[in-house]
């Protein structure tokens, strides 16, 4: 899809299809833009009408077509780019993936829109009530405290949060005080949803673990120290040796150690996504640096020995720490 602008209008072209949609809504690359200086919503509801626009009768044939679960993976992608833009440190790039992931939020709105299940409003409405009433710290009062229900213990915690991870478990609280309200609600269903039936299972492995873990936590289910974590560990450890190797049994006991180390992190602090990342990325920069030391001695890699490849391992190590190096 290729984007063109005509004076003050925005001339949208699909690729599918030569038709154009005006859409007489200024952007601010045109000169005497009128909504130059304009807020942020303004600019969201154009953006929202040029979306509206692909999806309109004569739109792109290609966005008419989609549906919730046919661009699901989308936003997966898209955010995953927009991630990776952040951990390279591409402030350019970052700009254009969020974007990108407004995309997939305004489009997913759009369709729910044309189906009459909620608005684009309705999502903005949803987030901003639930981060005001996320962080009473910061906006709450005692008539907020009162129409969210919580105790008078529960209001002196909240009050007392300062640091970091005493917000994060105050947010793990509040959380399960919205669910068990909304259990309370839904008493007349069926089924009603379990406290780990939030988190998505599409989710990266040690993602849903975390969440998990702090979900648990959060219900009183922990271990005291990080002590008594890492004496869980060593008997995961026991029993993933006592399996037969590569057998099922064997599988499961390798998933306990590592359920049992993001609990180590998060104990700690750490985001075990996120430090699984950085290690990757480390790896990744240490072997293509062994590439580069090879090449420049005519060598291939496969054709060293393990001594050889140890070698140059240790040299790329000594070469991050001292990046003057002439490794």
């Amino acid at each position: 899809m290729t984007i063109q602008h005509a004076e003050s209008n925005r001339v949208i072209m699909c690729a599918q299809d030569s038709a154009a949609i005006e859409v007489p809504e200024a952007n601010d690359s045109i000169p005497g833009d009128p909504l130059k200086g304009a807020g942020v919503g303004v600019r969201l509801e154009r953006f929202a009408r040029t979306v509206a626009a692909l999806r309109a009768p004569d739109g792109c044939p290609w966005d008419k077509e989609q549906t919730h679960q046919s661009i699901a993976t989308h936003m997966i992608e898209e955010t995953y780019e927009a991630v990776a833009a952040i951990e390279r440190g591409d402030i350019d790039n970052l700009r254009e993936e969020l974007g990108d992931v407004l995309l997939q939020i305004v489009l997913q709105s759009q369709i729910a829109t044309e189906a009459d299940e909620f608005s684009l409003a309705d999502v903005l409405d949803d987030i901003d009530a639930k981060i005001v009433r996320r962080h009473p710290h910061v906006f709450g009062d005692e008539a907020a405290f009162a129409a969210a229900r919580f105790s008078e213990e529960q209001i002196a915690q909240i009050q007392q949060a300062k640091t970091a991870g005493e917000v994060i478990n105050l947010w793990d609280q509040i959380k399960l005080h919205e669910k068990a309200m909304k259990a309370a609600r839904c008493q007349h269903e069926e089924k009603r949803e379990g406290l780990l039936d939030s988190i998505p299972q599409s989710f990266p492995a040690l993602m849903q673990a975390q969440d998990i873990s702090r979900k648990m936590v959060a219900s009183g289910f922990e271990w005291e120290t990080v002590e008594e974590i890492w004496q869980q560990f060593a008997s995961e450890v026991d029993e993933f040796k006592a399996a037969e190797p590569g057998s099922t049994q064997a599988e499961l006991e390798f998933g306990d150690m590592l359920f049992t180390l993001v609990n180590v992190a998060r104990k700690q602090g750490i985001d075990a996504e996120s430090a699984l990342r950085a290690s990757c990325r480390k790896i990744r920069a240490r072997w293509a640096m062994m590439e580069q030391y090879a090449q420049e001695r005519d060598q291939r890699l496969e054709d060293t020995d393990i001594e050889g490849l140890e070698a140059m391992w240790q040299d790329a190590k000594q070469s991050e720490a001292d990046p003057e190096s002439n490794f």
